[in-house]
């Protein structure tokens, strides 16, 4: 039995849909009281590693708002554990206590087999697949290799790379020797992933865009490039997305992705033109205007959509993830 014509999958593929396909980054998270509930069943890292409870919350999104598309539920940093760091989740954030600072401690880390060391995100996706019954499609996602990195060098939240570019910059070959290993197992991950029955599959380069322009090509575009060239398709979307990536779109267009996500700090119809006619687009609503009034979300949502009017391939989507206090009536 063939595929039903997925309105996200086709828009991946630049080809026409009756209507713009929609999902969004976080859409299963705790703006949801429905998540909440059952997230209070088990720790952060409970949830992602039990599939029945992460394949609920995946499927809350499309139950409850009506999205286009399945993401699993699960969280970046799953790759680093397998790879043997320890990652814990507070209330502040994540936490690698045996973060990677040296020589030594790239070499302690492993090349791990996903179907061996992470099982249950490929559990979940079958899961997933079954109770959706050809509804929508599944997508797979995983970080990409420098934003792992700046995780598993920093220790937990990223978000400034205090030890990242100290890191880089004294020892870029060391470096260059976690990049290798790290990309070697989001490969791996990706393709078992879709070899689980994931439909798309989306890398995320969360910190990328903190790079300098000569920083990024070395230690970023270079390695998901390298990630790209060695994912085995089987028909399925490749998606991008580098927050802060805006200034970079000019080589994130060569690396080969069906689509490509932009945030929400470039005007979307600029990004298009930059991007050319043979990738599509997602994006790329702030997701702080879900904070206002109904009327102006509706206006500035309206205002992408006339602007990508004139293009096929374009998915509607966040210029990243949903904030777990923006009111659900909002989404």
């Amino acid at each position: 039995m063939s595929a039903p014509p997925y309105l996200l999958i086709e828009a991946a593929f630049g080809r026409p849909t009756e209507r713009r396909p929609i999902w969004l980054m976080r859409q299963a998270g705790r703006y949801l009281k429905e998540y909440r509930e059952v997230r209070a069943k088990t720790t952060f890292l409970g949830l992602c590693k039990t599939p029945d409870l992460a394949t609920i919350v995946t499927l809350q999104p499309v139950d409850l708002i009506g999205v286009d598309a399945a993401i699993i539920f699960s969280d970046i940093l799953i790759p680093l554990e397998a790879m043997g760091l320890h990652v814990e989740f507070t209330e502040s954030g994540p936490v690698l206590s045996n973060a990677v600072r040296s020589r030594s401690d790239v070499d302690r880390l492993i090349v791990p087999t996903a179907e061996e060391k992470t099982p249950f995100v490929m559990q979940i996706i079958r899961q997933v697949r079954k109770e959706l019954e050809r509804r929508v499609p599944t997508i797979g996602f995983s970080g990409a290799p420098f934003t792992l990195l700046s995780y598993a060098v920093d220790g937990g939240n990223a978000s400034e790379l205090k030890k990242t570019k100290p890191f880089l910059m004294s020892d870029s070959q060391t470096a260059h020797v976690l990049l290798q290993k790290i990309a070697d197992t989001v490969v791996d991950y990706a393709n078992a992933q879709i070899r689980a029955g994931a439909q798309a599959f989306q890398l995320f380069d969360t910190w990328a865009g903190m790079l300098s322009e000569h920083d990024y090509l070395e230690f970023a575009w270079r390695w998901m490039l390298y990630v790209m060239e060695r994912i085995e398709r089987r028909g399925v979307p490749l998606i991008v997305f580098v927050k802060g990536g805006s200034p970079f779109l000019y080589r994130i267009r060569e690396l080969g992705a069906d689509v490509v996500s932009v945030d929400w700090t470039m005007d979307i119809a600029r990004a298009k033109d930059l991007l050319g006619p043979s990738v599509a687009i997602q994006g790329n609503l702030d997701p702080h205007v879900l904070y206002a009034p109904p009327g102006v979300i509706e206006e500035r949502a309206g205002d992408i959509l006339d602007k990508m009017r004139p293009h096929d391939g374009f998915i509607f989507n966040l210029g990243h993830g949903i904030m777990p206090d923006i009111p659900v009536e909002h989404v």
